[in-house]
């Protein structure tokens, strides 16, 4: 089996989570500058397997796109063009920076910790991914 790879995809910074080969356990694997995400994605698709993307769906309330909805279509355009023999799937994301900032709270991390926003979004991302498998 390959691999399902997360994105929680930011203005500035893009948070990536990856299955394992069996798809069983989802784990963050890392935060980089959005203006790198697409060499980044071709690098590690080089060297692993991945059948499908979930990138994450920001919605307001109502179940209404949010604006940051508009940052995020163009991206997306960009991905199937790039890699078009992996299919693109949507997950619903409200709320995950949220449940990221608690699981942190949680596991102990002291205040400084945090703040690192980068830590934020690879969880956020670990939290749209884990929400599929769950949903599988």
């Amino acid at each position: 089996m390959a691999r399902i790879l997360a994105i929680d995809y930011g203005m500035k910074r893009t948070g990536i989570a990856v299955t394992d080969e069996f798809q069983i356990i989802a784990s963050g694997l890392t935060t980089v500058s959005t203006s790198t995400l697409i060499p980044f994605l071709k690098d590690y698709i080089a060297n692993e397997e991945v059948e499908l993307f979930l990138v994450g769906e920001p919605k307001q309330m109502d179940n209404t796109a949010s604006e940051s909805e508009a940052l995020i279509k163009p991206f997306l355009s960009k991905l199937q063009n790039q890699f078009p023999d992996i299919p693109v799937q949507r997950v619903d994301e409200r709320f995950t920076s949220k449940m990221a900032f608690q699981t942190m709270i949680d596991s102990g991390l002291k205040k400084k910790q945090r703040k690192n926003k980068a830590l934020v979004d690879e969880i956020s991302a670990t939290l749209i991914l884990q929400s599929y498998l769950y949903s599988k």
